[in-house]
């Protein structure tokens, strides 16, 4: 079986995310493809769009916001994120399960005692009016149902495990500043999710898994299982395997991929590309060696935006007064300062609108 080295993996990776050359794909065919953009953080998706796709427009994101066609809503790892209407429907039955699951990870001994179908079942009666409403006012209007739980766990069991909600614009939008309201899916894009597929062969997760190759394979099950937060999807996998084509790793991990998925040599040069903040194309794998170094490993997880110099996280970034700073985690040859700075001047041009171009790279103090 052929082993795929750290690099190899990096140059697919960075092929599929679209961060080896930006893309021509229109806006909402590249949140389809990536199978949504992590999104607590309401502007960071487009960042991670600007630097994947070539003359990204950010109002068209927005306007496909309010036109209902990508929603925001709590689905894989019981995360907020950006992904198309049509995934939404598609893929939260097979999410329910692990979203509740993981919310009385955090509040089980509040919730002790709480029937979760009466408590679904009284949001939905609050929410059947259309109108939206914050995770705050819905928790207080059941609240005296069970005033024993508090209203943040009921709240946050109403709109990340039981009930199919969205966060509605302005939220989300361009340069905007909003507070989170929610309405139930079936109120905002007048349908509701599709009913759960009583099926062994799990064809939903076949589904599932075909995207995540086609978005981030090669890979191995527990990587599957850390994008998505589901258990693996051992029956989709078991029935997709005979379609797949199967490597190793240099740990010796099998990983699986679609025959035809892209696979670049791995001296394919890698442009410089700055990332957003809790961006999948690091947050998407168990095994996060083939882009960022296991000493900088927790920086994915703080919400640091990072840097990839041929491919790799280097540097991290933030915004102070229309500059972008970064702050190099190793030393940085001039040519590629060179580069982290043209395309960090880039960057400032896109979020500023073009009034401010300036970047300051730190020196190195390791």
């Amino acid at each position: 079986m052929t082993v795929l080295d750290a690099r190899a993996l990096n140059r697919a990776t960075l092929a599929r995310q679209l961060l080896l050359d930006r893309a021509d794909l229109p806006v909402l065919d590249a949140v389809a493809h990536l199978c949504g953009l992590q999104a607590q953080e309401p502007q960071e998706p487009f960042i991670g769009l600007w630097s994947r796709l070539r003359a990204f427009d950010p109002e068209v994101l927005s306007g496909l916001l309010t036109g209902r066609c990508v929603v925001r809503t709590h689905l894989m790892r019981r995360t907020v994120h950006l992904v198309t209407a049509a995934d939404l429907v598609a893929w939260r039955a097979r999410h329910d399960a692990m979203l509740r699951q993981r919310v009385l990870g955090t509040y089980r001994r509040e919730l002790e005692g709480v029937d979760l179908g009466e408590l679904a079942a009284a949001g939905r009666e609050v929410m059947a009016d259309g109108e939206p409403r914050s995770m705050g006012d819905l928790a207080g209007a059941v609240a005296g149902r069970w005033p024993a739980a508090g209203a943040r766990p009921l709240g946050e069991m109403l709109v990340a495990g039981l009930l199919p909600m969205v966060q509605l614009p302005p939220r989300g939008l361009w340069r905007t500043r909003a507070g989170v309201r929610y309405a139930l899916v079936s109120s905002w894009l007048g349908r509701e999710i599709d009913a759960p597929v009583l099926d062994d062969s799990d064809p939903v997760g076949q589904t599932l898994v075909r995207r995540y190759l086609a978005a981030f394979g090669p890979a191995a099950s527990a990587d599957l299982r850390a994008w998505c937060g589901l258990a693996g999807l051992p029956a989709a996998v078991s029935a997709l395997r005979e379609e797949l084509v199967a490597f190793r790793d240099e740990r010796g991990r099998e990983l699986l991929d679609l025959p035809d998925a892209p696979r670049p040599d791995p001296d394919t040069p890698a442009p410089v590309r700055f990332l957003p903040a809790f961006d999948n194309a690091i947050l998407g794998y168990h095994d996060r060696g083939r882009i960022i170094d296991e000493a900088h490993r927790g920086l994915s997880v703080e919400g640091a935006r990072v840097v990839l110099v041929d491919g790799r996280v280097a540097a991290t970034w933030s915004v102070e007064t229309d500059t972008v700073l970064v702050t190099p985690l190793r030393r940085l040859s001039r040519a590629d300062r060179d580069s982290v700075a043209g395309e960090g001047r880039a960057l400032a041009s896109f979020l500023s609108g073009d009034e401010s171009d300036r970047v300051r790279i730190a020196a190195f103090s390791g």
